[in-house]
């Protein structure tokens, strides 16, 4: 893995002119922040731009105050396209200095050098952050980039659906109970054939992993001995927890089972399902947004998903995280927005708008909180994909639907599996 690290960043050094010291440009680091006329560029994503702009607004500020002379320009970017945007910049040499990463998008980036190193204790809070979106910033005990926001999946429900066909306008706390109250529900909705109690889809491949946490299996382990991953999707835990999701999906979704969750939101929104599990903030979006319904505004809850056995359903840990690109001839700019854009004042205003903030000490009262204990009691114990050299987001999780979809064709659940063991010891070995 070490290797693999220094081999990647040695040949993004030599097509970038040695930029670790910026690009062979002329380093201003050393004069007065006043006279730093340079041009500063934020790619973020298209969540602050919507939700929290005024953080975006106050933080340029901050930055003016300081930087007078030096340009900020923010870049708002969608989930659909940033990657394939992002390789393409990184490629020429017009690239934002700093950029938002999904953290399952981050070890791609690490490993193929365009990553900048992190020095912890510029920033705010940092002995607290969250221990999973840390460990998506870190690599062999240095960190390339800072946790931003955290999220978790929790069940989304209609409490009016549950109302009229549970009795119940809370969910239920165990799995058993739950299932009762979605078969009442179903009954009370029954005309509808495309109504589904749980709308789960097939494909859905980090509420799959969810139920394999919950039988105490995972993707992949390391092994320190052999100095490897390997997978570990074949191993009793992680089968039951497989056949447990599947067992989910035929019982109870009506509509196609071949999808993966993009669209659960709108399928809710139209009233089609009366529970889905998913990130705690698409609970606004089934009410609000181009395709929300405001009709049921009010009707929409969230809750801890349950689980097997009688506990809570673990979340994969979900947010995003801010780097600063190795290419970039202000990277001392960009670490210091970066620090002012994470401090525990913007923290804060994160934390206003029930977004979870990127650490503990300010998660806690959010754990209190009627609209967000839901999503901030499932963050500490959430579960993250294996953190290793070759898992890539895109290919990995191809592996892993294909895997479910052959299980939901009629493949037992012992054959899929060691199929996609294989498939995944060759993606996260891969040395080239």
């Amino acid at each position: 893995m070490k290797r693999k690290l220094v081999a990647a960043i040695g040949a993004v050094a030599m097509t970038t002119g040695l930029v670790a010291c910026g690009g062979g440009g002329e380093d201003n680091s050393s004069k007065d922040p006043k006279e730093r006329n340079e041009t500063l560029t934020v790619w973020l994503m298209n969540d602050a731009q919507s939700t929290w702009p005024e953080l975006v607004e106050d933080v340029n500020a901050q930055f003016k105050k300081k930087y007078p002379k030096v340009k900020v320009k923010v870049q708002y970017q969608q989930w659909g396209d940033k990657a394939k945007k992002l390789d393409a910049a990184l490629g020429g040499d017009k690239f934002p200095d700093v950029v938002e990463l999904g953290n399952t998008e981050t070890m791609t980036y690490i490993l193929n050098g365009a990553l900048a190193e992190i020095d912890p204790e510029q920033y705010d809070n940092s002995d607290t952050w969250i221990q999973g979106l840390k460990d998506t910033c870190s690599f062999e005990g240095k960190l390339y980039c800072v946790p931003y926001y955290a999220g978790a999946r929790v069940a989304i429900f209609n409490q009016e659906m549950f109302d009229k066909g549970a009795g119940t306008r809370e969910l239920p706390q165990t799995e058993d109970e739950l299932k009762k109250a979605l078969d009442e529900v179903a009954k009370e909705y029954g005309d509808d054939k495309a109504f589904s109690s749980l709308y789960l889809p097939g494909r859905y491949w980090y509420a799959a992993m969810s139920y394999v946490a919950a039988y105490g299996g995972q993707i992949a382990e390391y092994d320190e001995g052999k100095g490897e991953w390997k997978a570990t999707l074949s191993t009793p835990e992680a089968r039951k927890g497989i056949q447990h999701f599947i067992d989910l999906v035929k019982e109870y979704n009506n509509g196609d089972r071949t999808k993966d969750e993009q669209d659960h939101a709108n399928v809710m929104a139209n009233e089609k399902a009366a529970l889905i599990y998913g990130n705690g903030w698409e609970a606004g979006s089934v009410v609000e947004g181009e395709n929300g319904n405001p009709e049921l505004e009010g009707k929409i809850a969230t809750a801890g998903m349950p689980g097997p056995d009688g506990k809570a359903l673990p979340s994969f840990i979900g947010g995003s995280d801010l780097a600063v690109v190795q290419k970039s001839e202000v990277q001392d700019l960009a670490k210091d927005w970066v620090s002012m854009f994470t401090s525990e004042k913007s923290m804060e205003v994160l934390a206003s708008k029930n977004i979870l903030p990127n650490n503990t000490k300010q998660l806690e009262p959010l754990k209190d909180k009627p609209e967000t204990a839901p999503i901030a009691n499932a963050v500490p114990d959430a579960w993250f994909t294996p953190i290793a050299p070759g898992w890539t987001a895109i290919e990995s999780q191809n592996v892993l639907e294909n895997m479910l979809l052959e299980v939901l064709k009629g493949t037992s659940v012992a054959d899929a599996t060691e199929k996609a063991d294989k498939k995944i010891d060759e993606l996260i070995n891969n040395e080239a």
